[in-house]
């Protein structure tokens, strides 16, 4: 028998405020000393109030509107109890019956284009990675976003365990999804798209490895035609897409093994990603709201969140779904190309400054006839395929292999344009262009002063080319006499060593019309 994976996410945001969610404390605290970010509020001392953090609400109601989530206009705080070492009221304000928001979804694109996962992840780790195919387009309905603050860090050693309260109260956006998802692969593509928004926003840097983003999946089977929900299980302690991706992969595996065992899962439990063994491991069985005894915040009063969602509404950027079709549309990248080049706010603005440089030189250039629009027209399909392959595989390649950070790039929008256009006007070939791009990665610059320094443009005269393929020719007897008797495919062995003796500035068409030429 076939089992259909049912599979949903909770996903913690951590906001980037410059304060707690209920106190004046530094929101910083992953920075700073243990337990010095600390006030009798965070750390819920007796007889004192909670006091919301406006930032947070507005952030959250900007997120959830990002999730084409309906807007409670009517909103308020609720108690959460369980009791950890790590929460130190015993309970956690959060949100119950009126979040933020709610009824929301978010499109994820799956075409076989985009999903090429040549994104700076992949770079990294795998380059060759596989294409994977999924729906065109899906939608992942969400359940709903509400706004609570996190619990302390504990510290855990061979001695025992400690608790860092710096990051009690830190102010949270969980987002919870229908089990809309049908695999990991889907999984791990939400979860980039819902990272893309929130750094969009820039309300978090959503980092998973950094604790920014993190996620709990609930995975559960049932057989290939049944609609019934059977018992799930969730799965924590995944700080990374690819641990996300493989605790799905495994738990359908393990819960397959159990289905056809006659095995199936009859109630709700939790466990554990083990990294290191890349296993599932049961912790206990998993609470259900009943256990946490919500109830009304006392201390803290329900709220209108009209006048919050007027105002998010008129500072909603554009956002990176839409950002990546314009690029396409406009600039004539690729779908991959556009989908990388919008996977961070950062390169999606240096991208843009890198093509309004390119357009404004190459319309600007006096050979050239016609209107702007229809100069852009005509070169657009063009100049799109050199930049986006130029910033997708070369520079982010060069960057990853080097470690560094798009916000550390010594490469201004301005020289990479001008980069661009030395390769465009066919003043540099492209072997010497990446060097040139190496030399600019390391110390930034001029590109033209530098290709000048180093003598990496192209040879423009063609006596010197000449002279250099009647040296080849003297120095290769029998590869001519091959060549004149037939065996035309040798030509490439000549200009091979034409490249070399003109230390690769000359153009190798140009080296090859004039190669054929000499050896009729």
């Amino acid at each position: 028998m076939s089992y259909t994976p049912v599979i949903g996410l909770e996903i913690h945001i951590q906001l980037k405020t410059k304060t707690k969610m209920f106190c004046s404390c530094d929101n910083r605290g992953e920075f700073l000393p243990p337990n010095t970010a600390i006030c009798p509020v965070c750390t819920g001392q007796p007889g004192v109030l909670p006091v919301p953090n406006q930032q947070a609400i507005e952030w959250g109601v900007k997120m959830a509107l990002a999730l084409n989530c309906k807007i409670n206009s009517l909103s308020k705080f609720d108690r959460k109890h369980y009791f950890y070492p790590d929460l130190p009221k015993g309970y956690q304000i959060s949100q119950f019956d009126l979040p933020v928001g709610e009824k929301g979804f978010l499109e994820i694109s799956g075409t076989e284009e985009s999903l090429s996962e040549k994104n700076i992840e992949d770079l990294e780790e795998n380059p060759k990675k596989p294409k994977i195919k999924l729906p065109k387009n899906k939608r992942i309905d969400i359940t709903r976003l509400h706004l609570e603050e996190d619990a302390a860090k504990n510290l855990h050693s061979p001695e025992g365990t400690l608790v860092d309260f710096n990051r009690a109260g830190t102010p949270l956006v969980e987002i919870v999804t229908e089990p809309d998802i049908a695999s990991a692969s889907e999984a791990k593509l939400f979860l980039q798209e819902l990272q893309n928004l929130a750094k969009f926003l820039k309300i978090s840097d959503a980092e998973m490895e950094k604790g920014h983003l993190r996620c709990d999946v609930n995975v559960s089977l049932r057989p290939v035609g049944d609609t019934k929900y059977y018992p799930k299980t969730e799965i924590k302690n995944l700080n990374s897409f690819k641990a996300v991706e493989r605790a799905i992969e495994y738990e359908i595996q393990r819960q397959t093994k159990l289905w056809e065992a006659g095995q199936a899962p009859e109630k709700l439990t939790t466990r554990g990603w083990n990294d290191t063994e890349q296993t599932t491991e049961e912790q206990r069985v998993k609470e259900g709201s009943e256990d946490y005894r919500y109830f009304p915040e006392p201390d803290i009063p329900p709220f209108n969140l009209a006048a919050v969602e007027k105002k998010a509404k008129l500072e909603l950027p554009e956002l990176p779904q839409k950002t990546r079709v314009r690029f396409a549309d406009e600039y004539g990248l690729s779908k991959s190309d556009a989908k990388i080049l919008t996977q961070d706010p950062e390169w999606a603005d240096f991208t843009e400054q890198v093509f309004s440089e390119v357009w404004e030189w190459l319309t600007s250039l006096p050979d050239l006839d016609g209107t702007e629009e229809e100069i852009m027209a005509k070169h657009r399909a063009k100049v799109g395929r050199l930049i986006g392959g130029w910033l997708t595989s070369k520079l982010m390649g060069l960057m990853a292999e080097n470690k560094i950070d798009i916000r550390l790039l010594k490469i201004t929008p301005e020289n990479f344009a001008e980069f661009i256009s030395l390769i465009y006007t066919n003043k540099i070939n492209s072997t010497n262009a990446q060097l040139l791009l190496e030399k600019m990665l390391e110390a930034g610059g001029d590109p033209s002063i530098i290709m000048e320094e180093d003598r990496l443009g192209q040879v423009q005269d063609t006596n010197l080319i000449e002279t250099a393929l009647d040296n080849v020719i003297k120095m290769n007897p029998d590869q001519v006499t091959q060549y004149r008797s037939g065996k035309t495919a040798v030509i490439q062995f000549l200009i091979g060593k034409a490249m070399k003796e003109t230390r690769g500035q000359a153009d190798p068409q140009t080296i090859k019309t004039i190669l054929e030429k000499k050896l009729k």
